[in-house]
């Protein structure tokens, strides 16, 4: 692998990131800013409270399309390079959470997180996040769905003895992901955290 295409892959990905989804369209169809609506998350669960769920389920794939577009390119750069893949996959949340082309103020990365986590580990991920759908739907909390998948992932991929990358990479999302939750974690601990299709929340 080419050092140079690598460093070339993983400042891609952070660029794709820094394409706000929820911003853009939000912008579009109702001339908001969905930084300024609801919880002031730019992700799909705040779109869906601000402009509907139609709008929240395409915001949803966008942002997981467009880690996957990332992780492509970096593979194609580097000719497959597993270790640019992950940190490409690092660099596109990064991005979302924090995209330079809209002041920094992003999302919480959680869709663009399952974008790249079914590129590089698809098995984990199918089985959190068959277990993440069922905590949202026992709970209506999609923000302790969001933290049961991805800090789940991280032991999967441990136990299925996967390439270190993976395994390194899907604990640094797990970790970003605690981190843009931390507003999340200490609702849900005093039992204030909003449902699913309360007027405003946050999560995506």
């Amino acid at each position: 692998m080419s050092f140079w295409m690598g460093c070339l892959s993983v400042v891609i990905a952070y660029i794709i990131g820094s394409i706000s989804t929820s911003t853009l369209v939000v912008r579009l169809v109702s001339g908001r800013d969905i930084r300024e609506e609801g919880s002031g998350n730019a992700g799909a669960t705040n779109t869906m409270r601000a402009i509907g769920t139609k709008w929240g389920v395409v915001v949803l794939l966008a942002d997981a399309l467009k880690g996957m577009i990332a992780l492509w390119i970096a593979l194609a750069l580097t000719r497959g390079s597993v270790i640019a893949a992950a940190v490409s996959a690092i660099a596109v949340v990064v991005g979302h959470n924090w995209p330079i082309f809209f002041g920094f103020r992003g999302g919480k990365g959680i869709a663009t997180t399952i974008g790249v986590l079914l590129w590089l580990a698809p098995i984990p991920t199918v089985i959190a996040g068959v277990i993440c759908l069922i905590a949202i739907a026992l709970t209506r909390y999609v923000s302790l769905g969001s933290l049961i998948l991805t800090v789940l992932v991280p032991i999967i991929v441990a136990v299925w003895f996967m390439h270190t990358a993976v395994l390194v990479a899907s604990i640094v999302l797990a970790l970003l992901s605690i981190y843009r939750h931390r507003s999340n974690i200490a609702r849900l601990v005093r039992g204030q955290e909003r449902r699913i299709f309360d007027k405003s929340g946050e999560s995506l």
